[in-house]
């Protein structure tokens, strides 16, 4: 089924017979084709126009695209942000794994390498024997 544009909606087939009679009466058999072409011509160079202004919107539309690529544009933001975000990082592991003085706990014991060994820290184990006190000490 066709849908007939608004002002065509309530006409009927009969109608549009005496609508078109009457035309050729009022302009006579001569003028019609004439006024047919010259309304085919207004109707192509309005298609023509309304083509135009379509492909130049396209044209502008792809040019603001290139312009504007926001991909490349949350890259850079991206890479701006990320930058001294990770110098930071690498400064902040590296100051994590240094020791200072200040790395370790207050009160805590000094590190064992760092100090000499002597008999009386040396305690034994269960695979060795253990040594009798001196006898010479307990007499005294």
């Amino acid at each position: 089924m066709t849908v007939l544009p608004l002002f065509l909606s309530d006409v009927g087939g009969s109608e549009i017979v005496l609508i078109l009679l009457v035309i050729l009466m009022f302009f006579g058999s001569k003028s019609i084709p004439g006024i047919a072409r010259t309304m085919g011509k207004t109707m192509h160079q309005i298609r023509q126009a309304s083509q135009d202004v379509q492909n130049e919107i396209k044209k502008s539309a792809g040019d603001v695209k290139t312009d504007f690529d926001l991909q490349k544009m949350v890259r850079e933001t991206t890479d701006i942000i990320e930058k001294p975000l990770l110098e930071e990082s690498v400064k902040m592991d590296q100051i994590i794994q240094t020791p200072t003085q200040f790395s370790k706990p207050f009160g805590a014991m000094p590190n064992p390498s760092s100090t000499p060994v002597t008999d009386t820290d040396v305690k034994p184990t269960l695979d060795q024997p253990v040594a009798e006190p001196n006898k010479d000490l307990a007499q005294e």
